[in-house]
């Protein structure tokens, strides 16, 4: 995820026992917006700058980038005008606390995704692109059932839940009365 409070509080609330990512690309913006502090946007130097602090990041070291930031904001808080000591604040500010998401080394290391591209792009795919037709309106249970419908469809699973859902639907309305459709009175094939 990118590094929202409210989101990381809901998802912390309801999505006990995984493991929180922070998306990588969203931390490197903020190594983007201090690198541009010190280096002209397009310079060699800014981008050498970000190089060496998303291995740093890479390899799990946040706070070594975490301390580095504070003492270059310490050693050059004179010629820093407030908007460049603000700049750095912020991003500091925004790697304390999202530290604990950041152990990318460790996530590597796991086979986890680091970046959101993907899922980004599955939730175009499978929510947006289905829920934002024109004129459309959705309740959240309505939208749900669709979108799980959606899934299960997009999955290439509909033939398999197809006949489970007939398995339960015969359970729930027959009991335990075993169900076979019925044999046609005139001829000797079956109807539903």
């Amino acid at each position: 995820m990118d590094g929202s409070r409210p989101l990381w509080a809901l998802a912390l609330a309801v999505l006990r026992g995984f493991t929180h990512i922070l998306d990588l690309f969203h931390a490197l913006e903020y190594l983007w917006k201090a690198s541009h502090v010190f280096h002209a946007e397009t310079s060699p130097e800014a981008e050498a700058f970000v190089r060496e602090r998303l291995l740093d990041l890479l390899r799990g070291k946040v706070g070594y980038v975490i301390g580095g930031l504070r003492q270059m904001l310490t050693k050059h808080r004179r010629r820093l005008n407030a908007s460049q000591r603000k700049t750095l604040e912020t991003v500091i500010g925004y790697y304390e606390r999202n530290r604990r998401y950041m152990r990318y080394d460790e996530y590597i290391a796991a086979g986890y995704p680091i970046g959101s591209g993907a899922v980004e792009s599955a939730c175009r795919h499978l929510v947006k692109d289905r829920m934002e037709g024109s004129g459309m309106r959705w309740t959240v249970p309505g939208a749900e059932a669709v979108l799980k419908l959606r899934a299960v469809y997009l999955n290439g699973d509909w033939d398999p839940f197809w006949q489970f859902h007939m398995r339960q639907e015969a359970a729930r309305r027959f009991g335990r009365r075993r169900w076979a459709p019925l044999a046609h009175p005139n001829t000797s094939r079956q109807v539903a």
